[in-house]
């Protein structure tokens, strides 16, 4: 469903979301071990979400990653967007270039359902929510 990039940076947001408050910034290479990644790969993935506004990036020794907002105002639904884009919540199911209500596909109005669905979980799901099944030991970033 996600692209790996994508699954990539939801694990980087949740591991940066679930730092203690007093943690200044994170490291790539801390993040990448954390939510094992390659470091190159997270590295770029990091500069999207950088450019996307959603982390700022300090460079240099002391440098590293911190988000760029509160954890309950981010929502994973932005981090979708940032790196795969709206297709997720705009494409079609069968990968029809004109699919709408109009001109739906065989399984438009189906997957148009679901898919909304899906949008409204990614779009009021935020980082705090995540980050707290991470600290709380019910949820894991990791096999």
């Amino acid at each position: 469903m996600f692209s790996k990039a994508c699954k990539y940076a939801i694990n980087a947001m949740t591991y940066i979301a679930t730092l203690p408050k007093e943690r200044d910034r994170v490291g790539l290479k801390e993040i990448s071990k954390e939510i094992n990644s390659p470091e190159a790969f997270t590295a770029k993935i990091l500069q999207v979400l950088v450019k996307d506004h959603l982390l700022t990036s300090i460079k240099g020794p002391n440098g590293g990653f911190t988000m760029r907002g509160k954890s309950e105002e981010i929502f994973l639904g932005q981090i979708v967007e940032a790196i795969d884009g709206d297709l997720l919540f705009t494409g079609c199911a069968l990968g029809l270039e004109h699919c709408n209500a109009h001109h739906p596909c065989a399984v438009h109005h189906k997957f148009k359902a679901i898919r909304d669905h899906l949008a409204g979980m990614l779009m009021t799901t935020s980082l705090k929510e995540v980050a707290f099944g991470i600290n709380n030991g019910t949820n894991f970033l990791r096999s």
